[in-house]
C-alpha cells in the first residue's frame, strides 16, 4: 500500500500522484517573479524621480515587460492570485490606517464632505461614458459600465495631499484635517457604493437581495468586529509587539476577505478593508501594518500593480478612447472640487478653504487602481480603460500639490 501511494506515472513531463497532476520542470514563475521584481522597482524609482507616484511605474513596468510590448511575462492563474493577495493586503493597510478619533473629531462637516466627494463624481463619470458612447437603460451591460467609470471617480487617495501640506506646515490645521478625515469617509463610502454596484450587475441577484446581503454584512461586521477588537486588545495588552498579533490580525483579514465574498457575495476587497478598521485602535495597529507593508513592499504589492499593466491593452487603443481618458481625467478632477469645495462652502468654511479641501480632495491612487481591477475582473470595463485611470494618477498627483502651494500662497496664511 505504502509502495502504491509512493508510485506515479510520470508521461511528457508530468507526475501523477492520487489523481494530482504536477508539472514537472514548471519553474517558469520564479523567473516571472524575478522580472517583476526588477522591472517594477527600476520603473517606480524612475517614476518617483520624476515627482510621480511610484506605483505609477510598476504599472509601466507590467506594460512593458507585458504581452502588449516585450512578452516577458504572462499573467498566469498564480500571478493572478498573488495579485489578488497584494490587492488583500493594500485594503487591509488602508484600514489599518483608519483614525477614528479623527472621524469623530471632524464629525458631520467630514463626512458631508465626503459624500459629496463621492456622488458628483459618480454622476459625472456616468454621465461621460453615456456622452461617449450614448444613453442605456437601467440593468443593461452599457448602463453598468457607465455606472462603474463613475465608480472609479469616487476613489481619493490624499497620501500626495498629505505630504504637501506637511511640507507646508498646514497638516494639522482645520483644512488639513478635514481633508484626511473627509477622505477616509469618501473611501469607506466608495467601497459601499462599490459593493452595491457589483452586486446589482449579478444577473442572480436583484435590489432587495443587494442591499439584505450588504446591511447584513456591515451588521455581523460590526458585532464580530467589536469581540475580535476586545480579543485583540487582551492579546496586545498580554503579548505586546509580538509577531503572533501580525499573524492573527493577517489571518482575521483573509477570513473577512472570504465571507464577504463567499457568503455575502460582496467583494473580498470590502472584507478585507473592513477587517482593517476592525483592528486599527488597537495599541499595535502600526506594528501590524508595519509588517503587512514589508510584505506588500517586497513582493505582493508589485506583483499586483505590474498584473494591471499586463492586463492593459494598448492595441485597441485609438483616438476615441485617447479622447475619452483625456475628459475622463478633467471631469474627474474637476467633480472633486466642485463636490467636496461646494460643500466645504455650505458647511461655513471660507471660500478659499473650501476650494483647498475640493483640491486636496482630488488626488487619486492605489484606490482607484483596485476598484478598477474589480470591475475588470467581474467583467465591467475593458482593459483599454486602465488607461484613463493612469492618466488620471499621474495628473492629480502632479497637479495637486502645485494648485495648494499657489491657494496657500495667495491666502497668506
Amino acid at each position: 500500500m505504502e509502495y502504491a501511494l509512493a508510485t506515479a506515472w510520470e508521461t511528457g513531463g508530468l507526475s501523477i500522484y492520487e489523481g494530482v497532476v504536477i508539472q514537472m520542470n514548471d519553474y517558469r514563475f520564479f523567473l516571472n517573479l524575478a522580472i517583476i521584481m526588477i522591472f517594477s522597482k527600476f520603473f517606480g524609482l524612475v517614476a518617483r524621480r520624476l515627482k510621480a507616484p511610484q506605483v505609477v511605474g510598476e504599472i509601466i513596468a507590467g506594460l512593458i515587460i507585458g504581452p502588449s510590448i516585450l512578452g516577458l511575462v504572462e499573467l498566469t492563474d498564480f500571478l493572478s492570485k498573488m495579485a489578488e493577495i497584494g490587492v488583500i493586503l493594500l485594503m487591509f493597510s488602508a484600514g489599518l490606517e483608519t483614525n477614528l478619533k479623527d472621524l469623530m473629531r471632524t464629525g458631520l462637516k467630514a463626512f458631508l464632505i465626503a459624500c459629496a466627494g463621492v456622488f458628483v463624481p459618480l454622476a459625472g463619470g456616468t454621465l461621460l461614458y453615456m456622452a461617449f458612447y450614448g444613453t442605456a437603460p437601467w440593468g443593461s451591460e452599457k448602463f453598468y459600465s457607465a455606472l462603474f467609470i463613475g465608480v472609479i471617480m469616487t476613489a481619493t487617495s490624499v497620501s500626495i495631499t498629505v505630504q504637501a501640506l506637511r511640507e507646508m506646515g498646514r497638516l494639522k490645521g482645520e483644512v488639513g484635517t478635514t481633508i484626511m478625515s473627509a477622505a477616509i469617509i469618501d473611501d469607506v463610502i466608495g467601497i459601499i457604493v462599490l459593493t452595491f454596484v457589483i452586486g446589482f450587475k449579478n444577473p442572480s441577484s436583484n435590489p432587495a437581495t443587494v442591499i439584505i446581503n450588504t446591511v447584513a454584512f456591515f451588521a455581523l461586521a460590526i458585532v464580530v468586529g467589536f469581540l475580535l477588537y476586545k480579543l485583540f486588545k487582551m492579546v496586545d495588552f498580554r503579548y505586546p509587539h509580538t509577531h503572533r498579533i501580525p499573524i492573527l490580525g493577517l489571518a482575521i483579514c483573509f477570513i473577512f476577505a472570504y465571507v464577504a465574498e463567499v457568503y455575502f457575495g460582496i467583494a473580498d476587497i470590502t472584507g478585507a478593508y473592513v477587517a482593517g478598521i476592525v483592528l486599527c485602535s488597537i495599541k499595535d495597529s502600526e506594528y501590524i501594518e508595519q509588517k503587512i507593508d514589508t510584505n506588500s513592499y517586497m513582493l505582493f504589492g508589485p506583483v499586483f500593480f505590474a498584473s494591471i499593466g499586463l492586463k492593459t491593452s494598448i492595441e485597441n487603443v485609438n483616438g476615441e478612447i485617447i479622447l475619452f481618458s483625456i475628459c475622463f481625467v478633467l471631469v474627474a478632477l474637476l467633480c472633486k472640487i466642485i463636490g467636496c469645495g461646494l460643500m466645504a462652502k455650505l458647511c461655513r468654511f471660507r471660500n478659499i478653504d473650501a476650494l483647498k479641501i475640493g483640491v486636496g480632495m482630488m488626488t487619486r491612487g492605489e484606490v482607484a487602481l483596485i476598484v478598477s481591477q474589480k470591475g475588470l475582473d467581474v467583467g465591467m470595463i475593458s482593459p483599454v480603460y486602465f488607461t484613463a485611470v493612469i492618466l488620471l494618477i499621474i495628473a492629480s498627483s502632479i497637479s495637486t500639490p502645485l494648485i495648494l502651494k499657489l491657494l496657500y500662497a495667495k491666502d497668506n496664511g
